[in-house]
């Protein structure tokens, strides 16, 4: 038995519908006290999940709104307690009289991200599945909802069930041999635990593996432009932004700082960032502008260098290609409607893996090229499939790396012939980060932590 929780779930904003949501024993009976069946039988005794008409009534029981209301009864609910939902025409007025008028019935505020926290605790998901709910609500485009709408379903805790049942199957046998050494247990062949061991660091590797892509799907391309000053940096942004962002002149420098923009690709988001340059300066206002700039480039994912090919590369054009050699770059040879001083041949030259596109950016030509690369740079060229679980929870990455560790020294030591109370230290260490991703081990900090991140009425 809980108290009874209450929050609005939607946008205090006007709209056409505004949500209430209710949580706890007896909720049905609290909420039926402020409203009035236009037809049929009160809200504790009307047949659960089905939408009923009620009038809604405030504190000095006047009608405020004509509402669709509904009841389900826990455990089959989403907390797994009884639960109300009140759907208001999305009057924040009305919202607001009505949840206060609940409250003076004895129920209280909910706390970010308490109805689905109750959900957890009582067992109607794993914490995998609750901390996909927010990224859930956060999704900026399909593939990222897709991937988020999976882990709610369960589809990362199928995952890692199988490692976390072997592993305590591990343990059990391990405490087994220690505890009960006079015992006919079944012989302790380390060579076979170093097999399993090897199979389930094998399984959490591929899960691993997928957090770069993860982490793009859920966070958007960190790119950044890169050029010499009066190179088309911003007309670029502009361009691929689809308005006028940033101002553009002929004059160099006319950018003194970062410039950022979220920019839709296909199925990702890219978070661009234009650059004042990198280079030596002796302005202060400059100088910080480029100390970002450098900052910038450091964390990209993408690196975008615009060239004017209507000028012959100069120290500061190949210091920034040096610069780029090696990472995900696309070299953006601007300016093709001049008279060529730069060919592909003289970017290949140095930049070895980096694509190449031409571009026009003073006739806006070659920005939908562009955008095709990077979109194909980005993916490998590689859609995603339905059933593809990407890892994309930092919380999780950190865990799962620390379980690996683990296992890997646990692996080695069955080779050395360790003692297996040596072994049992840190096949023990990754059950226990692997349970704090599910949270079977997770604390009560880590767990109020993670609901802390919810907003109020989810």
């Amino acid at each position: 038995m809980s108290d009874i929780i209450a929050a609005i779930s939607t946008a205090l904003a006007p709209s056409g519908i505004g949500i209430i949501r209710m949580s706890g024993f007896g909720c049905a009976e609290t909420a039926e006290q402020i409203l009035t069946p236009v037809y049929g039988k009160p809200l504790s005794r009307s047949e659960p999940r089905k939408l009923c008409l009620y009038d809604l009534r405030d504190r000095q029981d006047r009608v405020i709104d004509r509402i669709l209301a509904v009841q389900t009864p826990g455990p089959d609910s989403y907390t797994g307690e009884d639960t109300v939902e009140l759907q208001c025409h999305g009057s924040p007025a009305v919202l607001a009289e009505a949840l206060a008028n609940l409250f003076s019935l004895g129920a209280r505020q909910a706390l970010p991200g308490e109805f689905t926290k109750r959900a957890f605790l009582n067992g109607r998901m794993d914490l995998t599945a609750a901390e996909a709910v927010i990224d859930l609500i956060e999704a900026e485009t399909a593939d990222a909802a897709a991937n988020a709408a999976g882990q709610v379903g369960g589809a990362l805790l199928r995952r890692l069930q199988p490692v976390y049942d072997a592993l305590l199957s591990v343990m059990s046998h391990f405490h087994a041999v220690l505890d009960y050494p006079d015992e006919d247990i079944g012989e302790f062949e380390l060579n076979s635990y170093g097999a399993l061991l090897r199979a389930q660091r094998d399984s959490l590797n591929v899960l691993l593996n997928t957090a770069d892509r993860g982490r793009v799907v859920k966070n958007g391309v960190r790119a950044v432009i890169l050029g010499r000053p009066n190179a088309g940096k911003s007309s670029l942004l502009n361009a691929l932004a689809g308005y006028e962002r940033v101002i553009v002149t002929d004059i160099p420098g006319t950018t003194r700082d970062t410039v950022e923009e979220k920019i839709r690709l296909g199925s990702l988001v890219l978070r661009l960032t234009d650059t004042a340059g990198i280079h030596e300066s002796e302005d202060v206002v400059e100088a910080l502008g480029i100390d970002r700039s450098r900052d910038a480039f450091n964390k990209a994912d993408l690196v975008l260098l615009l060239l004017d090919s209507s000028r012959p590369l100069s120290e500061a054009d190949l210091a920034l290609m040096e610069a780029a050699e090696g990472r995900p770059c696309i070299a953006v040879l601007n300016k093709t409607d001049l008279p060529p001083c730069v060919a592909e041949s003289d970017i290949r030259s140095r930049l070895k893996t980096a694509q190449i596109v031409s571009t026009s950016l003073l006739d806006d030509e070659g920005a939908e090229p562009l955008k095709d690369a990077m979109e194909a740079l980005i993916t490998g060229g590689k859609v995603r499939r339905e059933e593809d679980i990407l890892v994309s929870n930092s919380r999780h990455i950190q865990l799962l790396k620390n379980a690996l560790a683990e296992l890997k020294e646990a692996e080695a030591m069955t080779q050395r012939n360790e003692a297996i109370d040596f072994l049992e230290v840190n096949v023990n260490a990754a059950f226990g980060y692997l349970g704090e991703i599910t949270g079977d081990t997770a604390s009560g900090e880590i767990i109020d932590a993670v609901f802390e991140r919810f907003c109020l009425g989810k």
